[in-house]
């Protein structure tokens, strides 16, 4: 079709092929929109699909599984199957499912869960761009106590499975699970400029 096209345009347009070509050009417009049209409904049932699971576990208050459906969706995003995420993995993680997610969170909890909510925190307790910048182990710790990842100075990533999983969480408990990492640290600075980065400041 392209090179049927591209022969036309080479010709000499004459009032006899005129009409011809405004026909065929005409069509191929109609066969593009018609292309964009499905493209973006398989996309809306890709994403239907995707985020399903975890907005059914949300709507049921099963904020453990819904947790840890959400650290699912995000390694499916970035292709991984292993637990861990890496800081490259969040520099390529797409801001339209970080965005997705928090509003689900937010959605099902009345704004008491989600990145939003949670980047919001970590600036409330003096967190900055520039303090992510340096890694300021001080104001992580500050915000690990206000939502309940640290107890009596201890971070309480290893007594996961007996958190309190209810509206009654301290605000800004969850998602918390996909930020368990490895990397420590370094790794929740980078989750924190990704979530700036994707405007999620409220």
């Amino acid at each position: 079709m392209i090179c049927y096209l591209e022969l036309i345009m080479t010709e000499s347009v004459t009032p006899e092929n005129n009409s011809d070509l405004s026909a065929i050009l005409s069509e191929v417009q109609f066969l593009k929109e018609k292309v964009l049209y499905l493209e973006e409904k398989l996309k809306l049932v890709s994403d239907i699909d995707r985020y399903s699971q975890l907005q059914e576990f949300l709507k049921a208050g099963k904020f453990k599984e819904a947790d840890q459906e959400t650290s699912r969706v995000i390694l499916d995003a970035v292709n991984r199957s292993r637990e861990d995420l890496t800081p490259n993995d969040m520099k390529q993680l797409p801001c339209n499912i970080l965005q997705v997610i928090d509003r689900l969170w937010r959605d099902y909890s009345s704004d008491r869960f989600g990145f939003s909510i949670q980047l919001r925190l970590y600036m409330e307790v003096g967190g900055s761009i520039d303090t992510l910048r340096s890694q300021n182990v001080n104001i992580l710790q500050k915000y690990g106590d206000r939502v309940g990842w640290r107890k009596n100075g201890q971070w309480e990533g290893n007594n996961y499975p007996n958190w309190d999983f209810s509206l009654s969480a301290p605000k800004g408990s969850f998602p918390a699970i996909w930020w368990k990492s490895p990397y420590g640290f370094k790794m929740a600075t980078f989750c924190f400029m990704r979530l700036i980065e994707c405007e999620l400041v409220q």
